[in-house]
């Protein structure tokens, strides 16, 4: 089979964070009681008003194609929000509109990425992000930060990693899966670098920044180096931040002569974006935002909570998020320790879902092993159970430690 499938395929995997999912609905229905902890979905549903503009649309007959780039009503509400949030000018056709924020990425890669050119990625990175590069025939370079530093990288690590053949940089903050961002004056640090470099060209993965709680507010590379405008990629989407991930919009902001070329490959892929959708994401963007807030408290509630019940296991410990609704427990000391055999993280897992009845990540899946990723965007008393079962299953290991 392997002369049949494209070098391209083969050269990928499916995404983990889904397949963790799935092993759960598996064994659920097999009867099982399995707690996933495993998708990056808010368990609100989404606001009335939102869903009301969707209903609305319908009804005045909304159901043609749009434009490939998006409504022109969309596009004016994303112009306004990167004025409004994050004091970026953007001018409409420096905008585009995609069927969720992995195809932002997916086209941004293949407009700009010929085969050999490098992309550093810092991980923990978001699962998909190595994969969508070598899909675009690119190569990605894992720069490893640890909860040592934050699982921020250092400015000497990202000018270690450049190279004459690099041509992107990507990052995400808040992250996921760590949940933590980078500060102003982080980010200054790093434009430092990037400027002595003028081929590399960077993107800037927003998609968690109103899911943030930080006393300093939300700031990404090009707010704090505006002279990078015109290499700078700001990509985002209304999937977190509103709960709508079913509806499937993500949109990008950057340089026009790279967002057409962005454009024109969506027209010969999905084209437009779900009209229906779009006239719902005008109204997440332009509506009332009291919304977020409130899933802001409960998130920020689960994530005190969690990261105190992890800190207590035995061999395990977590570093705090500053937002998105992910912990990211370093495991290492309980890998290298249990007497059980399970000598990776991904055994670890596979141990937690069938001793424990819980799923969740494995770190390697974000190019950090020995970690693990819990996403706590589910009730509270789910999460109490699912780190009680977790508790029981490290002290069945029998390490001795607690």
């Amino acid at each position: 089979m392997s002369d049949i499938i494209s070098k391209r395929a083969q050269s990928i995997k499916p995404s983990p964070t889904l397949a963790v999912s799935q092993k759960a609905a598996e064994l659920r229905a097999q009867g099982l009681d399995i707690i996933g902890l495993g998708t990056g979905e808010p368990d609100f549903d989404t606001p009335d008003h939102i869903k009301q503009a969707a209903i609305d649309a319908i009804g005045r007959g909304q159901t043609k194609y749009t434009p490939v780039d998006g409504t022109p009503q969309l596009k004016a509400a994303i112009v306004e929000k990167f004025k409004r949030d994050n004091q970026i000018d953007y001018a409409a056709n420096q905008i585009l509109v995609s069927s969720g924020g992995k195809q932002s990425i997916f086209n941004l890669a293949l407009a700009l990425l010929n085969p050999g050119d490098e992309v550093i990625i810092p991980a923990p990175y978001w699962v998909s992000y190595p994969d969508i590069v070598k899909i675009a025939e690119g190569v990605p370079v894992v720069v490893l930060a640890d909860h040592t530093q934050q699982f921020k990288i250092t400015p000497e690590q990202l000018d270690a990693a450049i190279t004459d053949k690099t041509k992107l940089v990507f990052f995400n903050s808040p992250s996921n899966p760590t949940g933590v961002a980078y500060s102003r004056k982080e980010w200054e640090a790093l434009a430092e670098v990037i400027r002595k470099y003028p081929q590399v060209f960077v993107a800037t993965d927003d998609m968690y920044e109103h899911i943030l709680w930080t006393e300093e507010p939300f700031s990404n590379i090009l707010m704090v180096a505006p002279d990078l405008y015109e290499r700078t990629f700001v990509l985002s989407g209304v999937s977190k931040a509103y709960s709508m991930t079913g509806w499937r919009i993500g949109y990008a902001g950057g340089p026009k002569d790279i967002i057409t070329q962005m454009k024109k490959i969506q027209s010969q892929s999905t084209s437009n974006p779900c009209s229906i959708s779009q006239a719902a994401a005008t109204e997440a963007l332009d509506g009332p935002q009291e919304c977020i807030k409130t899933m802001i408290e409960a998130f920020k509630s689960r994530h005190d909570y969690l990261l105190k019940a992890l800190n207590e296991i035995p061999q395990v410990s977590c570093t705090p998020s500053d937002g998105t609704f992910y912990a990211f427990a370093n495991f290492k000391d309980l890998i290298e320790n249990n007497n059980a055999g399970l000598d990776s993280d991904v055994a670890l897992c596979e141990h937690f879902i069938t001793a424990a009845n819980v799923a969740i990540v494995p770190g390697s899946a974000f190019g950090a092993p020995g970690y693990a990723r819990f996403s706590y965007a589910t009730s509270l008393e789910t999460l109490e159970e699912a780190v009680k079962r977790i508790h029981k299953a490290v002290l069945d290991l029998g390490n001795g430690r607690g």
